[in-house]
């Protein structure tokens, strides 16, 4: 890309569309056209931020004079390559690229990069704290922290960038080459967008299409599809596996060891759950290739505390405890949520479909610590058809999100946790999973609130409740 000899069209105006329209509005690009279908506040305050400095908002009226006028389609992660505006360029012949491509093109250091259907955010938190406790400039960008054009600047040639990277970005990412790729796994998710298994299958493995000899790849030796991305790649492979020792990160005598180094026992993580040994291990491995002590790994991950919004306990109200897992935005991460979490549970789940099936997350609830279930918004019908066919029927249906949190609450027993785990994407009713989680955590304080109008319980275990708010 010549900047100064293009104009591009930003499409999207989220965090990532507003960085890149920025990045090339400040490093000469010749036009920079904005244009988002959505109309809310923070689009609003978008433009208004952006054509202050120079960018054109575009109206549905304009948009597709101004299509014909552009080089360059930057395409928010959140709209499908199959839309009908990137339908339109590509039919031109036209460009097509996203925020993390012009932001990679941008960088002139190295690069550890993470994708995975789980585990992403904590395990790149994990290696740029270990990184950063290494003495070494590491920033977590990409589809975590920030966009990675809003730190190409500051890392320069001597930091490192710790991106997280979705399938959604690896759509429009070409030019990444990662000193270090780590895939963690590969579940159902995003169905309703990439279709099939096959197609988002084949968008992860794209994080390793242009390693080299001079590059690793660390795969989870534990996941089948990702151990065969092995056999797909050039990079120099090194695995990890929390279940045998494998040439890099695992598990051995309670130690978490790399290479035949021990480092620290696996029982002073902080963090609860098989899946979390595994991210933790990953970082483990990365950490090591980008030149980590093992003392500043132990002390990092000895002191990590995990990420906001999974597996985050609010706080407790008459006994239960309210735990916040909205991160969990498919079937599999719910289910090792369940299987995280001490003691019996009522379980929210629901949200915005994503063309999975629940099936399988209601066959391990059977046995499991999840004494009930409330579903919840848009997919709430079709995750109760789910629950019956697995028979599991101790579900509440409760459309509405703040009642649904509230009806949990009066479904558990003193003991028990609120445990909100959607298994769902959170599109139906907030603009991430993030807001979702707040929404949670304030209906939690609203709640304690509140206690001075619940009766006490007549019994163990028996709650009346004389006010349900607004």
């Amino acid at each position: 890309m010549l900047l100064e000899r293009q104009s591009f069209l930003v499409a999207g105006l989220s965090r990532s569309g507003s960085a890149s329209a920025r990045y090339l509005k400040s490093h000469g690009a010749a036009q920079v056209y904005i244009y988002d279908d959505v109309e809310d506040e923070n689009v609003r305050a978008a433009i208004e931020s952006l054509t202050a400095i120079g960018c054109h908002a575009v109206s549905k009226e304009d948009l597709s004079a101004v299509c014909e006028k552009c080089d360059i389609l930057v395409l928010s992660p959140g709209i499908p390559v199959d839309h009908a505006l990137p339908v339109s360029f590509r039919r031109a012949g036209k460009r097509i690229v996203g925020e993390a491509e012009i932001g990679v093109r941008a960088l002139h250091c190295p690069v550890v990069a993470v994708t995975g259907t789980n585990g992403k955010t904590t395990t790149v938190t994990m290696i740029d704290e270990i990184l950063r406790a290494s003495g070494k400039k590491s920033i977590a960008c990409g589809n975590v922290g920030k966009p990675i054009t809003s730190c190409a600047d500051e890392l320069g040639e001597n930091g490192i960038a710790v991106a997280e990277i979705s399938s959604f970005q690896l759509e429009t990412l070409y030019s990444l080459v990662p000193h270090v790729a780590v895939v963690l796994n590969v579940t159902e998710d995003h169905l309703n967008r990439h279709y099939n298994m096959e197609n988002y299958i084949f968008l992860k493995s794209r994080l390793l299409k242009n390693s080299t000899e001079s590059e690793y790849a660390v795969l989870n030796y534990d996941d089948d599809t990702v151990r065969s991305f092995a056999e797909k790649t050039k990079a120099k492979v090194i695995f990890f596996s929390t279940r045998e020792r494998v040439d890099g990160g695992y598990i051995e005598e309670g130690t978490f060891c790399f290479r035949g180094e021990r480092l620290f026992p696996v029982s002073e993580l902080p963090l609860d759950g098989e899946h979390n040994l595994s991210n933790a291990l990953a970082a483990i491995c990365a950490s090591k290739l980008m030149g980590a002590g093992n003392a500043a790994i132990c002390t990092a991950l000895k002191s990590f505390r995990g990420i906001r919004h999974r597996l985050q306990k609010v706080g407790e109200l008459n006994g239960v405890t309210f735990i916040d897992d909205s991160k969990a935005t498919n079937v599999d991460s719910a289910v090792k949520a369940i299987a995280s979490v001490k003691g019996e549970s009522v379980l929210l789940v629901g949200g915005k479909d994503k063309g999975y099936d629940y099936e399988p997350l209601f066959e391990k609830m059977r046995g499991s610590g999840v004494v009930h279930a409330v579903l919840y918004g848009e997919n709430a019908f079709r995750v109760l058809n789910a629950a019956l066919k697995s028979n599991f029927t101790a579900v509440t249906l409760c459309r509405p999100f703040d009642i649904a949190v509230r009806v949990a609450y009066l479904t558990a027993h003193k003991g028990q946790n609120v445990l909100l785990s959607p298994a769902s994407a959170s599109f139906d009713s907030f603009r991430s999973y993030e807001e979702r989680g707040d929404r949670f955590i304030e209906i939690y304080k609203k709640l304690r609130d509140e206690s001075t109008r619940v009766v006490p319980p007549a019994a163990e275990g028996v709650r009346e409740e004389i006010y349900l708010g607004e």
